[in-house]
């Protein structure tokens, strides 16, 4: 039996990956992530997925398309709501792929996150599955939240410290330099407030 998985680095791939293993004869991997901003972000990802890939038995299928054109477009006016594009968009394509390309199943590394809203993206991989005629393999894999980040510091593996999008960007640096930084006192001495 093989299994594709979508891949959305490699440091969630880890644990991921090795409860595929012990499931799966075949393991095959695919990167696809038209959310991640900027362009080098996005090319550290593939480089470190590629990497981990060629070292772990995983079969790479890479789509190296930089899609945040298309992302932002229909991201816009929903960016409270951007994840539910972002998680639809890459699980459905890849449980496209796994339908064309005759897999037994297919997954998601998203499901390994615990900073990831778990049970939508387990209710659009069942959905994806009945649209494209396929199985989800559907797995907790958080329980190995702690053992993946440990080796993939081990490996020494690059590890990103926001979600991908502009947006998650954004989130995340605001809040640490908004520690440093008090906005509202800067813009009342500029006269914006």
């Amino acid at each position: 039996m093989k299994v594709l998985m979508h891949q959305c680095c490699a440091p969630c791939s880890i644990y991921t990956s090795k409860i595929l293993h012990e499931n799966f004869e075949s393991v095959y991997g695919f990167f696809y992530n038209p959310n991640i901003h900027p362009v080098t972000e996005f090319y550290k990802r593939l480089e470190s997925v590629s990497k981990f890939n060629d070292e772990n038995n995983i079969k790479s299928i890479i789509d190296e398309y930089y899609g945040l054109k298309e992302f932002t477009r229909n991201a816009v006016y929903r960016e409270d709501n951007r994840c539910m594009y972002c998680y639809s968009s890459r699980i459905e394509k890849c449980a496209q792929i796994a339908s064309k390309g005759k897999f037994d199943y297919f997954t998601t590394s998203l499901l390994y996150s615990k900073f990831q809203n778990h049970e939508l993206i387990a209710d659009i991989c069942e959905n994806a599955a009945k649209k494209y005629n396929t199985k989800f393999f559907y797995y907790d894999f958080r329980e190995g939240w702690k053992e993946g980040i440990e080796k993939s510091k081990e490996m020494d593996m690059y590890r990103q410290q926001y979600c991908g999008c502009i947006y998650s960007e954004e989130d995340r640096y605001r809040k640490q330099l908004s520690k440093h930084f008090n906005y509202s006192k800067a813009n009342e001495k500029a006269g914006a407030v």
